[in-house]
């Protein structure tokens, strides 16, 4: 089935995952709320990520830092002097788009990412690029913009100016010398992070894809200098492990080793892991090698050592480091793509359905009673408390089984479990599979290691 994001987003808003943000205003610069649904899918993928990356791996530990750092980080990190992207704006309606990808769409080209403003210029000027919006070839020269929101702090004497973090790599640089000073961790290890990032994008657009406000799920990884490319290429297959964690397909996975200009200014190689979203093959998530760029300009800027002494062999030097980074928007984006699914049935009618893994399903199990009386609700409800040690759970008595059988599939429920008549007799249930629809007869006495068995029990040992 080809996918339509335009179906997607409809059903996102319509089921309670994604919201336009500030709606009743008639929104807000492609900002976006996560409805009921979609923030237990946001935190399932948030929990899954921080157990497989962090609480399984004895190299691995965590912070939380700030979104408002010293103005001088952004300095010394080279974002003040080059976190920028190519502007142009048009002439006739005052419309701005990001430059290389004006080019990139218009000439169906990988990427523009790289160029000078003067060649990107040039390039507009050759092939009569047009505005998007209005169709105008009156557009102005390339010029860089820089991305960072600036805010003003409640200061005297000195600049008062401050930056929203455009990426969470940053606190964990800073507070290096504080986590090797006041833990175990030798190197190699790594220091992970979940937390938002701003970047005032110039065209942002395809839905939670490219956004002004985003959270980012980030790990430094320390090595020594020497074996930065055993531990890049570890990192690299942990990433294709983790996009099948949460049910990705690998064949839609492409891999684009970034090259040349368009190389961030602190990396010596990095390698984009891309996803076939409906919209085109887009950058999902990226594996990059910072060397030592960061600790040693923070370092230089400072005037604190950020050293590590080998234990073993008293070596002193800086790390270099390995910076697998993942999108959580971008994930869940992915995520919805692949599971979203129009089945045509046997009696002819369609039903919606979302072919979420239990590890990323918002609701895990809901229970129906058939009806809504002769003592059903209640064993119903008796048998929803049992299967919340499975995650969040859903009970719903409203409309005819069918319908609420279609309800849980339209927002990704792995299971149904119907209570009827027969179970106030035999203490059975009918649980019923979303993906086949078949559906068995358990012993309620036997619902929790069936469900554990066939269902979660990946989901509990993840």
């Amino acid at each position: 089935m080809k996918k339509n994001m335009e179906k997607i987003v409809g059903w996102a808003k319509r089921k309670g995952f994604i919201y336009p943000g500030s709606d009743i205003y008639g929104g807000f610069g492609n900002s976006y709320t996560y409805g009921p649904y979609g923030v237990e899918m946001k935190n399932n993928l948030k929990t899954t990520w921080w157990k497989m990356f962090v609480n399984d791996r004895a190299d691995m530990v965590g912070i939380d830092g700030g979104i408002l750092l010293h103005p001088k980080t952004w300095k010394a990190s080279g974002h003040v002097d080059t976190f920028n992207d190519p502007m142009v704006d048009c002439k006739k309606c005052q419309a701005r788009h990001r430059a290389d990808h004006l080019i990139e769409d218009a000439l169906d080209i990988k990427s523009a990412d790289g160029m000078s403003c003067e060649e990107i210029s040039q390039k507009i000027k050759n092939n009569q690029i047009k505005c998007p919006k209005c169709g105008a070839t009156e557009l102005t020269e390339a010029r860089q913009f820089n991305l960072m929101f600036e805010t003003q702090m409640a200061k005297t004497g000195e600049d008062s100016t401050a930056y929203l973090r455009p990426e969470t790599a940053q606190a964990i640089f800073l507070e290096f010398k504080n986590v090797i000073d006041t833990t175990r961790v030798k190197v190699p290890f790594g220091i992970g992070q979940i937390g938002k990032a701003f970047r005032n994008e110039i065209t942002p657009g395809n839905f939670i894809f490219r956004v002004l406000e985003f959270e980012q799920m980030e790990i430094e990884y320390f090595v020594h200098e020497s074996e930065w490319e055993e531990h890049f290429d570890k990192w690299v297959s942990a990433m294709y492990d983790w996009c099948e964690c949460i049910g990705l397909d690998r064949q839609k996975i492409h891999e684009l080793d970034v090259d040349g200009e368009a190389l961030a200014h602190y990396s010596k190689k990095t390698i984009d892991f891309e996803y076939e979203f409906p919209f085109g093959i887009k950058e999902l998530y990226g594996c990059a090698y910072r060397t030592n760029f960061d600790l040693n300009n923070h370092e230089k800027a400072s005037g604190k050592k950020l050293t590590y002494r080998d234990p073993q062999t008293n070596e002193v030097y800086l790390p270099h480091v390995i910076e697998p980074t993942f999108g959580v928007d971008r994930s869940i984006l992915a995520i919805i793509c692949e599971a979203y699914d129009e089945e045509e049935l046997d009696d002819g009618a369609t039903r919606t359905v979302m072919h979420f893994n239990t590890r990323m399903a918002p609701v895990k199990v809901a229970v129906l009673p058939l009806m809504k009386k002769d003592g059903l609700p209640e064993k119903a409800k008796a048998i929803q408390q049992q299967c919340q040690c499975f995650g969040n759970t859903e009970y719903d008595e409203g409309g005819a089984i069918g319908k609420r059988y279609r309800r849980q599939d339209e927002i990704g429920t792995p299971v149904c479990i119907t209570v009827d008549y027969d179970t106030l007799e035999d203490e059975s249930v009918t649980v019923r599979d979303r993906d086949t629809m078949k559906q068995d007869r358990i012993k309620i006495s036997d619902l929790v290691d069936y469900l554990a068995t066939k269902y979660f029990k990946k989901n509990l040992n993840a």
